[in-house]
């Protein structure tokens, strides 16, 4: 996924797409916490990208590039003409969503359930590419799905998956190390209770070396991370990165080897203010914001009081920056570099 340019990383990490977690503001914090980091969208239905309030959807902070919009859907026209729209909106790549085990997301046939159907998924990565290269832009169509869906659990499925939507194009796959069980099993579950196989994504990067291949699942440290570099070519965290945000400090240091953007929990809330300050004056409710920084504290002395102050004084006061102050208040004492 050659979106990081200049910089040409070698490897990757990522924030996995959350649906109602990974939005424009809680985006816009995590790149003040990691300059190296791809940020992902929510999960967006084509659809809604077509017929739905496309700024509101689609709009974004320049500060956050890199930054990847992930897609829902199964019609090749439908998600063609959505990428494009993504395309020309100034997203670095657009990513085809093929892991969601939601019965809703089912229903509409697109998330895992797609697994079955790699035919349909290679004609939407082919038709997203064409409509994209009609842009005169240049943005990768990329693939996001599970080792397997429900019986079908073998290295030869996922490796016939893979070999046909490559044929179309496709250059990277981000892999969750679960299959996705859709019957009997919740959303919920579906991230914790099918085992996690991150050897059988080892062994797809062995068999497609030209690829680019990123795993995903229960990664929950930089150390957790660096183990899996060592195998592929990417690392992609999902909600050890949303409800212990510091996480994400680490990551320019103990990945890239370069320095941390902020060197304090309370520098990085500071630089956050601004931004807060500006979505306010534009009616942005605060909660809908300091949502996202409520587990940046874990651990340290004043967290509690942090995010009590936040969870029951913004939603009374979504217009009133004063709450987010008070909470600071609660945590702001001599850090420690790096804490």
């Amino acid at each position: 996924m050659n979106i990081q340019a200049p910089h040409n990383w070698p490897k990757t990490f990522s924030v996995a797409p959350m649906v109602d977690w990974t939005d424009r503001h809680c985006r816009f914090f995590h790149r003040i916490l990691s300059r190296r980091a791809i940020l992902y969208t929510e999960m967006l239905a084509a659809a809604a990208v077509l017929r739905g309030e496309r700024a509101r959807l689609l709009d974004f902070s320049p500060e956050e590039h890199p930054v990847v919009v992930q897609l829902g859907g199964s019609d090749p026209a439908e998600m063609a003409e959505a990428a494009a729209i993504c395309a020309e909106w100034g997203y670095d790549a657009v990513n085809i969503n093929v892991g969601c085990p939601s019965n809703k997301v089912r229903q509409g046939r697109f998330g895992a359930v797609l697994f079955r159907e790699p035919r349909t998924v290679a004609a939407c990565a082919k038709a997203m590419a064409e409509a994209v290269r009609a842009t005169g832009r240049t943005v990768p169509i990329t693939v996001k799905c599970r080792i397997g869906v429900d019986e079908i659990d073998s290295d030869e499925a996922l490796a016939a998956f893979i070999e046909e939507v490559a044929a179309a194009g496709v250059r990277t796959f981000v892999i969750h190390a679960r299959i996705a069980i859709l019957e009997g099993l919740s959303p919920k579950e579906n991230r914790t209770v099918p085992p996690l196989n991150h050897a059988r994504v080892h062994r797809m990067k062995e068999r497609f070396p030209q690829l680019e291949i990123i795993t995903n699942g229960q990664l929950a440290s930089v150390e957790d991370c660096r183990a899996q570099l060592a195998r592929v070519d990417g690392v992609m965290v999902g909600r050890a990165a949303y409800q212990t945000p510091w996480l994400l400090s680490r990551v320019d240091t103990g990945l890239f080897g370069c320095s941390a953007p902020v060197k304090s929990r309370v520098e990085a809330v500071e630089r956050f203010m601004p931004y807060v300050r500006a979505r306010l004056e534009e009616g942005v409710p605060l909660n809908a914001m300091t949502k996202h920084i409520l587990g940046l504290f874990h651990g340290v002395p004043g967290a509690r009081a942090f995010r009590r102050i936040l969870s029951e004084e913004a939603p009374k006061s979504p217009s009133d920056i004063g709450v987010l102050e008070r909470a600071l208040e609660q945590v702001r004492r001599p850090v420690p570099a790096g804490e």
